[in-house]
């Protein structure tokens, strides 16, 4: 497991998932890429419809913000001797996460898992469920930090 894809919405979930990829890089002296996926705003249709524009400016705004955030995990992995890059993609997480593994040829994908529970996979969909059904290479789901303790 050279090559790790750690990909990272900043959420509760997200320093787990960042010690939980240091580990396995200095286990296995693996290289890591970051990757945060931003997911393109809804944009309605006729006298709803959002300009062009707007949307635009959202997302970009939305990369700046997140490339900020990732040069400190960048840091983290650096500091520690570890070879570590980082991306944003727009569009939809579970097939930009399996793009971006294909594309660096990833050998393990370590994620985290909201946990919000079967009902909300069961209508919404789960992203950690979406990229193990469908990848080519290991899956490591970090959990989300236990609520009641």
């Amino acid at each position: 497991m050279k090559t790790l894809l750690v990909p990272v919405d900043f959420s509760a979930v997200t320093e787990k998932v960042i010690e939980a990829a240091l580990a396995q890089a200095k286990a296995f002296r693996g290289r890591v890429h970051l990757l945060h996926v931003i997911q393109p705003p809804v944009v309605g249709s006729g006298e709803f419809a959002l300009p062009v524009e707007i949307v635009e400016e959202a997302v970009n705004t939305n990369k700046r913000n997140a490339l900020q955030k990732l040069d400190g995990r960048l840091e983290t992995f650096r500091g520690a001797g570890i070879e570590c890059s980082a991306s944003t993609v727009v569009g939809a997480p579970d097939f930009a996460i399996l793009e971006e593994a294909a594309k660096i040829e990833a050998d393990a994908i370590i994620m985290g898992s909201h946990g919000h529970g079967r009902l909300y996979d069961f209508l919404v969909g789960s992203t950690a469920s979406g990229v193990i059904k469908r990848t080519k290479c290991a899956v490591l789901v970090i959990p989300p930090a236990d609520k009641h303790g």
